[in-house]
């Protein structure tokens, strides 16, 4: 297969069980199908972003902001001549293994499995693509490429700690083909700022269109406040919603912007000519500036206090805290009303998680409701 990115060639280090490779798709655009064809990808449609999937059509769900996330970071990679098929898969792929009802859902089941393993929903991730997606006669999972697999574990960085990975997908399983002390590819960092980059100002819009916070207080962040000034005198009743879409979209143009130039220089100051010399590094490589990284910071305050710490939306995590709570509770209680035999063989309690956290918003609620 020819070369046709900056930093590797298109073809892959393989699948931990051996396939023949497609004529007519890349081993990453397999992935990536894979992946889109998966039930727990559709789940995804109805599970909570920030807002729990019942309260509106418009709000984002996980399925809207991970194609969110693939669309930047498949520009992204495209700009910087890279693999644009394995940055889109990894972010595709990279909320799988969330629980409903958002953070809230993953800190209570976390809390249900403290003495059983605990509960990350990254390694969650692997687990639905390793082991519980299961569509094939000769082996488990979805038998994603090296790369795909090796950027979901390492798309926040270098792992640190293998216990957990150890307790929840087995070391061995990985057959000495990661090495987990370096940082991903460069289409992993770049799936994992993406998410970023969507997250900050997707959930922005979103708390705007809840009433949490009007358009005209962005201005008490620097960022917002020069690309607000552009558009202060244009803004009225009748546009209003076509300022938060305009604002929002110079705000990701900027921060992209930022992400493409900045990262070509630590290409430049890192002498980064190969894959290898990607692994050898000690530090991300695609990353923004320090003026575009301290306004991502200032945004995240933010969120944190207008929007992820207001009562309603407080309220309603607690809520989704207290139905997964119950669920583990429940079920444990007699796991065979809900799994399998073949299921509880293994490990009952992980089995449970793996139900759990499978579940959609609705799902999850209206089994609450079912088993009150």
């Amino acid at each position: 297969m020819k070369k046709d990115t900056l930093l590797g060639v298109f073809k892959s280090k393989g699948r931990l069980n051996k396939e023949a490779n497609s004529k007519y798709r890349s081993p990453f655009q397999r992935d990536r199908d894979r992946i889109i064809h998966s039930a727990s990808f559709r789940r995804l449609k109805h599970k909570t972003q920030v807002f729990v999937n019942t309260e509106g059509d418009h709000f984002r769900t996980r399925i809207t902001h991970s194609i969110e996330v693939a669309q930047i970071a498949r520009s992204i990679a495209k700009y910087l001549k890279l693999n644009e098929d394995l940055a889109e898969t990894l972010s595709l792929a990279h909320d799988l293994g969330h629980t409903p009802f958002g953070h809230a859902g993953e800190d209570a089941l976390d809390e249900c499995m403290e003495n059983y393993g605990g509960f990350d929903h990254n390694l969650q991730t692997l687990r639905i693509v390793m082991f519980l997606e299961n569509k094939y006669f000769k082996f488990a999972g979805l038998n994603l490429t090296i790369e795909t697999l090796e950027g979901l574990l390492k798309h926040n960085g270098p792992v640190d700690d293998l216990s957990m990975v150890n307790k929840l997908i087995g070391l061995k399983t990985f057959k000495k083909k990661i090495n987990f002390n370096t940082y991903a590819s460069l289409e992993a960092q770049i799936s994992a700022i993406s998410d970023d980059i969507a997250y900050n100002n997707h959930d922005i819009q979103d708390g705007i269109k809840a009433n949490l916070f009007k358009l005209e207080e962005l201005v008490e962040l620097d960022f917002f406040k020069n690309i607000y000034q552009k558009y202060k005198n244009k803004i009225n009743k009748k546009n209003y919603k076509i300022a938060i879409y305009q604002i929002i979209r110079d705000s990701i143009d900027i921060m992209i912007r930022d992400l493409l130039s900045n990262t070509e220089k630590n290409i430049k100051k890192f002498k980064i000519k190969s894959i290898k010399d990607v692994s050898k590094s000690d530090q991300l490589i695609v990353s923004f500036s320090d003026k575009i990284e301290n306004s991502e910071r200032e945004i995240r305050s933010f969120l944190r206090h207008r929007m992820y710490d207001n009562k309603s939306v407080l309220n309603k995590n607690q809520r989704g805290k207290m139905i997964i709570k119950r669920l583990f509770k429940i079920i444990k209680s007699n796991p065979r009303k809900f799994l399998t035999k073949e299921q509880l063989t293994k490990d009952k309690y992980r089995a449970i998680s793996d139900f759990i956290s499978g579940m959609t918003d609705r799902y999850a609620i209206n089994l609450y409701n079912g088993n009150k």
